[in-house]
């Protein structure tokens, strides 16, 4: 069959929709690229074509900047396994209960605080379901506020620094890690307090949606400062991690290494750190590591043969062929990656869709930190948006009584729909995003 001899236009709809149809059939998303690669350039190329594949494969996952990939993982692994969730539960209950909705705020700041330490959504997720929804729900917390809360509190996990998918971005952009990871800090922070408030504002005009606790259970000052005692350390590190970045005394990779230190004194001191814990959070970053650079790869892989078939260049023409404004496609770019992410994981996305669109937005001479940002926001967004979004499975997959995936879809809603008003906030004040990155002192 000749490829040259098929319109460019339908030879797009094949390939891209052969692509989605096989990742929603549940097939994991690393064959799918592996195998549509394979076959593609078997029929432009014969056996010349492996040289090509094996060309796209290894000029990926010997890039720098992927160093830092497993350092963060690393160190997400043993905060994990550190028992940092219940200390800062333990914390969190003693100074926000006592307020109208106080668990379901202090839940989301918890969120904001795991994220920072670990950049993973599945942590804060499954941590908070174990501890936070049967408190809240023992204190009588509107159902659908609970378990709203706890996903959305997980759904930082990526936003806030330091953050995996940001690394994928970055890489994929030629950009600097530490200038995309501190771009994300003044965004997240905004999410989180928009979830805040919205909690609050919900449980000040209905006081039965998040009762607060009898005054005679509620901790004392001296309770209250020895319970922040055991939060400084957890505190102390991201603290440490971020600023060490942020000052320009390390790369993100050093930081990421100091940070795996810091998580080991953590798990140490809050006597978590056993030979099979150890064991465990060393298998788990390996693991996870080793599918990310296996996406990475095939996704290069399959970026290749868009090139050579010419669909990439298609689709980017036929998008800045739209007539619309420059804000406009930047726009029209979010909103086809808003929808993706209701149907595709977030990695997926990311190294298919992003070489595609990352040429129009330098095309267009937008900075592209702040571009990089709002991919990430968006692809955040995607995996707390129902259908298939990640981080709801996370917390239906604790098997909490009476909570359907029904109960899950519904409570979400107003959650994702707080991240996608910061987002429009970050569109239209470039500012949000770019002015930490423009103040570090090594980009």
């Amino acid at each position: 069959m000749d490829i040259a001899a098929i319109d460019i236009g339908l030879l797009t709809l094949i390939v891209l929709g052969a692509m989605l149809f096989l990742l929603l059939t549940g097939m994991p998303a690393a064959f799918v690229l592996l195998g549509l690669s394979a076959v593609g350039f078997w029929v432009l190329r014969g056996s010349a074509g492996t040289v090509v594949l094996g060309l796209a494969f290894f000029s990926m996952i010997t890039k720098d900047i992927f160093i830092a990939l497993p350092t963060f993982i690393f160190m997400a692994s043993l905060l994990e396994i550190s028992g940092l969730g219940s200390v800062m539960y333990e914390t969190m209950y003693k100074w926000f209960a006592g307020l109208r909705g106080g668990l379901a705020m202090g839940t989301i700041l918890i969120g904001m605080f795991l994220a920072a330490m670990t950049g993973s959504a599945a942590t804060a997720t499954l941590t908070m379901g174990l501890l936070a929804y049967p408190e809240m729900a023992k204190r009588g917390y509107d159902k659908k506020l609970m378990v709203g809360t706890i996903p959305a509190s997980g759904s930082l996990g990526p936003l806030i620094p330091p953050s995996v998918p940001m690394i994928l971005v970055a890489a994929i952009l030629n950009a600097s890690i530490g200038k995309l990871f501190m771009a994300g800090v003044i965004p997240g922070i905004l999410t989180g307090l928009g979830y805040m408030v919205y909690i609050g504002i919900r449980c000040w005009r209905n006081p039965g949606m998040g009762p607060s606790i009898p005054v005679d259970e509620r901790a004392n000052m001296r309770e209250k400062l020895l319970a922040l005692r055991a939060a400084i350390m957890p505190i102390g590190l991201i603290f440490l991690v971020l600023g060490l970045i942020y000052l320009g005394i390390a790369t993100p990779s050093e930081a990421g290494g100091v940070g795996a230190m810091g998580a080991l004194a953590c798990a140490a001191i809050y006597r978590n750190l056993t030979l099979r814990n150890l064991k465990r959070a060393t298998q788990t970053s390996v693991k996870l590591t080793a599918m990310l650079m296996w996406l990475l790869a095939t996704g290069s892989m399959f970026s290749a043969l868009l090139g050579v078939m010419g669909i990439q260049a298609y689709t980017q023409t036929t998008i800045l062929n739209l007539q619309m404004s420059p804000e406009m496609t930047i726009a029209f770019i979010m909103v086809l990656v808003l929808i993706l992410g209701m149907f595709i994981d977030a990695t997926p996305i990311t190294v298919i869709f992003l070489p595609i669109f990352y040429p129009i937005v330098t095309h267009l001479g937008f900075d592209i930190i702040w571009f990089g940002l709002m991919f990430s926001m968006a692809i955040i967004i995607g995996i707390m948006t129902p259908p298939f979004g990640m981080v709801l499975f996370y917390f239906k997959g604790l098997n909490l009584p009476g909570v359907t995936m029904g109960d899950i879809f519904r409570a979400i809603v107003p959650f994702f729909s707080i991240m996608i008003v910061v987002l429009v906030l970050v569109f239209f004040v470039p500012s949000l995003a770019t002015w930490l990155p423009a103040h570090m002192i090594r980009g």
